[in-house]
């Protein structure tokens, strides 16, 4: 028997027992009330129809199976819930049978997934993780404190539009945008800056966007784990070079802050978030291990910094697609603060439409159209059906933002559908849920509900804004991955504000 013959029959062998074991699972499965769903191929399921642009095709499936159904993919059972109905089963009534999530290759490497404060369960150390969080980073307290540091880093973003205003070249806005996130955050954990607007020495920014775009990329090990070993996406192997060499930046980092804080001789230390999780962890409780906190800096700098700055692009993007509503926003803006600057968070208060502006823009381009995959532990019923123990559990927000039912006009930009309605974005409200809901919300919300409209009026109060010359149709499309960004890169050119 010749090599291409025994490898044909290894390959026939190995396929044969996967889709006998594919039928056990069916028959298996079959004997419970499953979600109704698209019959799945054997071994594949239904991996080749969604595998592009899942949040789209899930949510046109769902107009035919109903807003809880089930997607085959690969091995991998995946129960869809499309409707704020369904997700206040799942984010509210029985929150604590969802909870558990459902870590994916590119987030497990370095066994990141057993010390993420995302893809935890809600255990003990989970619980630690979140009270750090809430107290030292996300607190109203904590974030009235920094407000001037926000203003700094906002008046740095207006310095550098200013720049290609004067030269009158184009702002690729997500790249702007991340690098001010960027240094807010390295400033709120460590008192100093660690991005330059188009400097060439952006080793965190490049790592961060890069892990970003590894954790957004489908990996077949995912649905098909007897391939998992071999890596043949190569997803695992890069993913752990990133993680590496962020854990490294940020061990230094904190091996010089702990040097620091060893020779000083005074009491005086950085009033940091560092200083707090290094005080905790070396306090007499010892529920924070120091080994932990890269793990806990990745999932923040990641979490902060691209999802924002998604939204803040989407929001440009509507805004000058649409010149009536960008003009009515800084009709507003004129009107309350003058010819200024927006110098103040608490004046974003005195401004209904921009924060309607917001809302819509998150309502239409919600930054994870899934949320995070959920996975549950045992059997769970919901409006009937069957969830079985092991399923993985997805929460299409994208789809609930676009629900023809709820909204009128779904799919246009009508931020003034917001003016007169107490629907917010803070997990009471089914129908958006761009952060999630239930014990696993997003802990970021209170700091992006400050940065996003802060940032967004003070650029378009600031400057007008149009689109490249030659440019007059503005390309929508997305591109599926750990966010749902703009498929092309927003570039605007300012010009001064009359």
């Amino acid at each position: 028997m010749n090599l291409f013959s025994y490898v044909f029959c290894l390959l026939l062998l190995f396929l044969s027992t996967q889709y006998l074991l594919f039928l056990l699972k069916r028959t298996r499965f079959s004997q419970k009330q499953l979600p109704p769903g698209p019959f799945p191929l054997p071994v594949i399921g239904n991996v080749l129809n969604h595998i592009t642009n899942p949040h789209r095709s899930f949510a046109e499936i769902a107009k035919v199976y109903g807003p809880v159904m089930t997607v085959q993919l690969g091995y991998l059972t995946t129960v869809v819930i499309s409707s704020a109905t369904m997700a206040r089963q799942v984010l509210q009534k029985q929150d604590l049978s969802f909870s558990t999530r459902n870590p994916w290759s590119a987030v497990s490497v370095l066994d990141h997934h057993e010390s993420s404060i995302a893809f935890l369960p809600p255990n003990h150390q989970w619980t630690n993780l979140r009270k750090i969080c809430k107290s030292f980073i996300f607190s109203n307290c904590r974030l009235d404190a920094s407000g001037g540091l926000r203003r700094r880093v906002v008046q740095q973003l207006i310095s550098h539009v200013q720049n290609h205003c004067a030269a009158g070249s184009a702002v690729e806005i997500r790249d702007a945008v991340l690098t001010a996130l960027l240094n807010l955050i390295t400033n709120t954990f460590f008192s100093f800056d660690l991005a330059k607007y188009g400097g060439s020495e952006n080793q965190l920014k490049e790592l961060v966007s890069a892990m970003v775009a590894e954790a957004g990329t489908l990996s077949g090990a995912d649905f098909f784990p007897m391939i998992g070993a071999f890596d043949p996406q190569g997803i695992r192997r890069r993913s752990t070079i990133i993680m590496r060499k962020i854990f490294s930046l940020f061990n230094s980092i904190i091996d010089e802050r702990l040097m620091s804080r060893k020779n000083s001789v005074s009491s005086e230390k950085n009033d940091d978030v560092l200083d707090a999780i290094l005080s905790i962890s070396r306090g007499k409780d010892k529920e924070f291990d120091i080994s932990a906190i890269p793990h806990l800096l990745l999932d923040l700098f990641v979490a902060g910094t691209d999802t924002t700055s998604t939204t803040f692009e989407w929001a440009m993007t509507e805004l000058i697609r649409n010149p009536e509503k960008l003009e009515k926003a800084r009709a507003e803006l004129r009107h309350i603060i003058g010819n200024g600057n927006l110098d103040k968070e608490e004046d974003i208060a005195q401004l209904p439409y921009l924060q309607a502006v917001v809302k819509e823009t998150l309502r239409l381009h919600p930054a994870v159209a899934f949320l995070i995959p959920r996975k549950v532990s045992m059997d769970v019923h919901i409006s009937g059906y069957t969830v079985p123990k092991g399923a993985q559990v997805l929460v299409n927000v994208w789809a609930m933002g676009r629900e023809e039912s709820v909204w009128e006009a779904a799919n246009s930009f009508i931020p003034e559908r917001f003016m007169e309605s107490n629907i917010d974005v803070k997990g009471g409200n089914f129908e958006l849920l761009p952060f999630g809901a239930g014990r696993r919300i997003c802990l970021g919300m209170p700091l992006a509900n400050r940065m996003v409209p802060y940032m967004l009026g003070s650029l378009i109060h600031s400057f007008n804004w149009k689109l490249e010359d030659g440019i007059v149709h503005m390309n929508m499309d997305d591109k599926f991955g750990f966010t749902v960004m703009k498929a092309l890169p927003l570039r605007a050119i300012p010009f001064p504000s009359c």
